[in-house]
């Protein structure tokens, strides 16, 4: 195990377990300086709801962009909504896409949605090609030893 991911994991103990979220915060912090991507994520949450820390909406956009750039998909959805809400409808839209290209359903509604509410921002063509990546990625994950997992899991969760 390497120590980035140590740490990450340490930090999501102290989160999930203890309720230290200061102790979750020190972890990851360390995770994210060693290239952790989850730890990333996380820090980004925690700037952008204030928790332990100051909100900074810098910080978290940093963070934001590290996960994403470093594959964390539910980075890029959040970085998504964030460039939305500033206005940048087009850098929020290649976002989306590149998440739904992961096979990413928040991802995918959202696209749908400013496909049906909003003329123009979205082609139907962009939309069509957005919907078959995402069902590629989808089918790319399915195996007879992941059904028996998410089988597990409902059952036993």
């Amino acid at each position: 195990m390497n120590d980035a991911f140590a740490m990450s994991q340490m930090g999501k103990h102290y989160y999930n377990n203890e309720g230290d979220y200061k102790s979750a915060v020190k972890y990851w912090t360390k995770a994210a300086e060693l290239g952790d991507m989850e730890a990333h994520y996380n820090l980004s949450v925690m700037y952008r709801k204030g928790v332990v820390v100051e909100k900074d909406e810098k910080k978290e956009l940093h963070h934001l962009e590290e996960a994403a750039i470093g594959g964390d998909v539910d980075a890029r959805q959040n970085l998504a909504k964030v460039e939305w809400e500033n206005g940048r409808w087009e850098r929020a839209l290649k976002h989306w896409i590149i998440a739904v290209n992961l096979g990413h359903d928040s991802a995918l509604k959202s696209l749908r949605d400013i496909y049906t509410k909003t003329k123009g921002l979205l082609s139907k063509e962009d939309f069509a090609a957005a919907l078959r990546a995402h069902q590629a990625a989808v089918d790319a994950t399915k195996s007879p030893q992941r059904e028996v997992a998410d089988a597990f899991v409902r059952k036993y969760g």
